[in-house]
């Protein structure tokens, strides 16, 4: 009923629309003033022919010859007679079977279906519309964002220019606006002045536009811009971006990051206030073997262990959780810590051989900026001329071939990144590399969620999406600080002592083993305390800081939660929306 409403309103909105159903109304009155003229006329030949037949007969009749349907149960046996149903039978083919289909279709039909798709794809959002994100464009990172979005119970709308574009997002369960993002009236239509962030996730130029129109709009309302190019960035933020977004950099540096060759170092992955959140390779070093526990890393440097990758997946950090030669330790500390950390086990080294970085794109010149960076040698295998800065590194031809990766180092390299931005391509050169070097440590980008599993099953160790990248760095945005999503859905988030907690020990609470998240901090008043003992006790007036997945995160709300996790998430959200942006 709701959608019937809507569809009219949309019908009766346009003024051609109305004149449409004016022209439609008067062809109707003529055509039943015809009808009712030739009942008359019927009446009076009968008579002339000797016939009686009632009025109702007589329209019965018209109607009848009319629509050539012809029963033959009422026939004039005079020629005048004949001569006048001959002239209804003409009448009626010009007037039932081309005209009034045709003008029905025209005045009201075509107006019908065009109120039906601007009902799908309206052009305005209601007024009392207010803290919800706009996305200016129907991409990968759109979808990553919108799933991350709904699972927090955020309000969001997709504004799409193309109306058959509009039409078809709208049929895949996605909130549609139609309008042009060069027009101030659209924004006006989407309440940008009331909206919680616009992300502009087209090309450059386009979302320069964006960025240039909301901010003579709203001086308030955050603009987060998408780009490929460095030199873009100052461009996008002199319009009015108040975050710009490289991806291309992003996935280069995280690409990097996951090398376990080189050195045993630490890699900072994220931060959450005081909070340092890293990356350790544990390879060639003597935490090879042991259980965490017998590590005691806490014990002697301050950092927490919360969690290890294996091949790709991530497993919850136990006391009896062993690491392995290709384990990767993610630990959470303070600056201190962790430099601690480094000062015990940056000193091993577990190869000086190069790593392989297939594609010298705008990705792979990240990669190879980052290793840089950690003095980690590599190659880098390009078919065309790439910047001076790496032509001494380059392997010019095709990865495909065999002589060009030996060239390039493959048979003894321990690591390999595939950076191109075809997934088709990037699952072909994973199966390849792995058949050639089973203890190749792979590398991939992904540009599609759906291959990540195709991705790891053809021999990938780690996997990184293009979109979820630029989703999660937009929703660390939006959160303020209150929560980090790292990779592969790692979340640090903020929340209110919960009521269960207040009064016991941390130690007595078991929160890892009963729902796989890790108490790494308490917030109290300014200050944040960390490594907290197992002795201390919780206090309603502090605020809990853990780290987990979003599936730990969702036992978390199980076991802890007061009300319906989105219901406390959103108060959440919406209270952080009145606060002044952490960047």
């Amino acid at each position: 009923m709701k959608f019937l409403v809507s569809e009219l309103s949309f019908l009766f909105q346009k003024k051609s629309t109305r004149t449409n159903l004016k022209r439609l109304i008067l062809f109707s009155l003529v055509l039943v003033g015809v009808i009712l003229l030739y009942t008359f006329l019927f009446q009076i030949i009968s008579q002339l022919e000797g016939q009686e037949h009632s009025w109702i007969s007589g329209l019965y009749w018209t109607l009848v010859t009319m629509s050539t349907l012809g029963f033959g149960d009422i026939v004039f046996t005079s020629d005048l007679g004949r001569l006048f149903s001959s002239v209804v039978l003409f009448s009626g083919v010009v007037f039932l079977l081309v005209m009034l289909p045709f003008t029905f279709i025209q005045f009201f039909y075509a107006p019908w279906l065009e109120a039906q798709a601007q009902a799908r794809a309206p052009k305005t959002l209601p007024y009392e519309t207010k803290n919800h994100i706009i996305l200016t464009r129907y991409n990968a990172v759109a979808v990553a964002l919108i799933e991350k979005l709904k699972a927090f119970d955020y309000e969001y709308t997709l504004l799409i220019s193309d109306l058959n574009e509009a039409l078809e997002v709208s049929d895949l369960g996605y909130d549609v606006v139609h309008g042009h993002v060069d027009d101030p009236q659209t924004w006006r239509n989407v309440r940008v002045d009331k909206a919680a962030m616009v992300v502009a996730n087209d090309n450059e130029r386009v979302n320069t536009n964006v960025a240039f129109t909301v901010r003579e709009l709203s001086e308030s309302v955050p603009v987060v811009s998408f780009t490929s190019n460095d030199e873009a960035v100052d461009i996008l933020k002199l319009a009015g971006s108040d975050f710009v977004l490289n991806l291309s950099e992003m996935m280069g540096q995280a690409l990097a990051r996951r090398v376990v060759g080189g050195s045993a170092r630490v890699h900072v992955i994220g931060r959450f206030q005081e909070l340092v959140i890293a990356e350790a390779p544990a390879l060639d070093t003597p935490l090879v073997g042991k259980t965490l526990a017998e590590t005691k890393l806490r014990e002697i440097t301050g950092v927490n262990i919360v969690g290890i990758w294996e091949r790709g997946g991530f497993n919850i950090a136990k006391a009896d959780s062993i690491v392995h030669e290709k384990s990767i330790l993610v630990m959470v500390g303070t600056v201190e810590s962790l430099r601690k950390y480094d000062e015990l086990l940056g000193i091993y080294r577990a190869s000086d051989e190069a790593v392989v970085v297939i594609g010298g794109g705008r990705v792979g010149q990240s990669v190879g900026k980052a290793l840089a960076e950690r003095k980690i040698p590599f190659r880098i295998i390009e078919k065309r001329p790439m910047p001076s800065a790496f032509k001494k590194l380059q392997v010019k031809g095709d990865a495909a071939d065999l002589t060009m990766l030996r060239q390039a180092g493959i048979e003894k390299a321990h690591t390999v990144i595939i950076t191109p931005n075809q997934d088709d391509n990037n699952i072909y050169l994973t199966l390849y590399c792995r058949r050639l070097h089973p203890e190749l440590q792979i590398i991939s980008r992904v540009k599609m969620d759906r291959n990540l599993g195709t991705l790891r099953r053809a021999g990938a160790d780690f996997t990184l999406s293009y979109s979820t990248m630029g989703a999660n760095a937009i929703f660390n945005y939006l959160q303020k600080g209150e929560m980090v999503m790292l990779d592969e859905g790692l979340n640090v988030f903020k929340m209110h002592m919960p009521q269960k907690m207040v009064g016991k020990k941390i130690s007595d609470l078991d929160v890892r083993n009963t729902t796989g998240c890790t108490i790494v901090g308490i917030e109290k008043k300014d200050e944040t305390l960390l490594n907290l003992d197992p002795a201390f006790v919780m206090d309603k007036n502090q605020k809990i800081i853990l780290i987990g997945t979003l599936e730990a995160e969702k036992k978390f709300w199980k076991y802890y939660g007061e009300g319906k996790p989105t219901e406390v998430r959103r108060q959440f959200f919406l209270q952080r929306l009145k606060e002044p942006s952490r960047t």
